[in-house]
């Protein structure tokens, strides 16, 4: 028996649930150190955009989801002025902004932080090669 694999039509993220302890704490990290609009609140949740996904804040329905969510990769133009700007808002980096990878239309750099509630984040800049 053969079967035909239609295309389900995925065509990008629409929403990334990001588990806290803290609600209000963390809504204050995402709002005021990341600087992400608010897009609104519905019980005990808190939702913010990210370049249209959708973050969602909230607290872990059951003890089994109670753990640090995947690894966000926040892309932003100038990594060195992102990393200096988060530092003077008193956030924890694991390192500074590093080289990953030379491309060839570009360089992949890198440098992990945590947010309010331990969860590990980063930021990723595409430096354009010169010519």
């Amino acid at each position: 028996m053969t079967s035909v694999t239609l295309p389900i039509g995925i065509s990008r993220l629409g929403q990334i649930a990001i588990n806290v302890h803290d609600l209000e704490r963390a809504t204050a990290f995402y709002r005021d150190i990341l600087a992400l609009p608010l897009l609104f609140r519905a019980g005990g949740l808190v939702f913010f955009d990210c370049g249209g996904v959708r973050l969602m804040l909230s607290r872990p329905e059951k003890p089994e989801f109670d753990h640090p969510s995947s690894i966000l990769y926040f892309t932003v133009p100038d990594i060195a002025g992102a990393h200096r700007q988060m530092l003077s808002r008193g956030v924890h980096f694991e390192d500074a902004p590093h080289l990953i990878s030379r491309m060839p239309s570009h360089d992949l750099w890198m440098t992990f932080f945590r947010d309010s509630e331990q969860n590990l984040l980063a930021l990723m800049c595409e430096l354009p090669k010169a010519g």
